[in-house]
């Protein structure tokens, strides 16, 4: 029986995973190095803390990993802020779940990223538990972060169901032993190997009710 739903958010609650993507290659080509065509697929899932690390050693940029961090954190939020793209039904979608079940979030994303995406949205205070990937010891495909994330909500793993879109990410959830719902991500859309480990495909938000979580 499900007694928790964690969810993903880039991707699932806020179109964002482009946006990441644009700010990281904005500072690879001001910095000197050289944006090869699958970075954007090889960063995706990587935690807080391995992707800057990526972006110095394989494309080049001459910086320490906390600055590059912190460089593209700030043009994110300086876009957010701006305008946050969250995803259509995502707001409706979380007060769905929320009104059957305790929920989580299970992110990549820093966690000033996180903090402003859920408070700007209005959507924070549906969540007990959120976790950041920089907050454990690997990012996904590795379970880490969603395992936290039942660990902080006092569920075992295998009692939750988790909402993911990308193939690492679903990778990730399922190794953690969750029920998984993918709603596939239209820019960067999972492998059949990860959809194939998923409990639920989706086409949109609007089709995340109790009913098909619970099955």
């Amino acid at each position: 029986m499900i007694e928790a739903v964690v969810f993903d958010l880039d991707g699932v609650l806020v179109d964002s995973e482009q946006a990441w993507d644009g700010a990281r290659r904005e500072l690879v080509v001001e910095r000197g190095g050289t944006w090869t065509d699958g970075a954007a697929i090889d960063m995706l899932g990587m935690s807080s803390r391995e992707w800057p690390v990526y972006v110095r050693d394989r494309l080049g940029v001459d910086m320490e990993p906390a600055d590059i961090s912190d460089d593209v954190v700030a043009r994110m939020l300086a876009g957010y802020r701006t305008r946050l793209p969250l995803i259509p039904g995502a707001v409706a979608a979380v007060e769905r779940m929320a009104a059957r079940w305790p929920l989580g979030l299970a992110s990549s994303s820093n966690r000033e990223v996180i903090d402003v995406v859920l408070e700007q949205a209005g959507i924070a205070r549906h969540f007990r538990a959120t976790v950041s990937s920089e907050e454990v010891a690997r990012g996904k495909p590795s379970p880490d972060v969603f395992v936290e994330a039942a660990r902080r909500l006092g569920v075992d793993p295998a009692a939750c169901a988790a909402v993911e879109d990308s193939h690492n990410g679903i990778l990730s959830a399922h190794a953690a032993g969750m029920r998984v719902i993918a709603l596939p991500n239209h820019a960067f859309p999972p492998g059949p190997e990860a959809l194939g480990q998923a409990y639920a495909v989706l086409g949109a938000l609007d089709e995340l009710t109790p009913q098909r979580v619970d099955g």
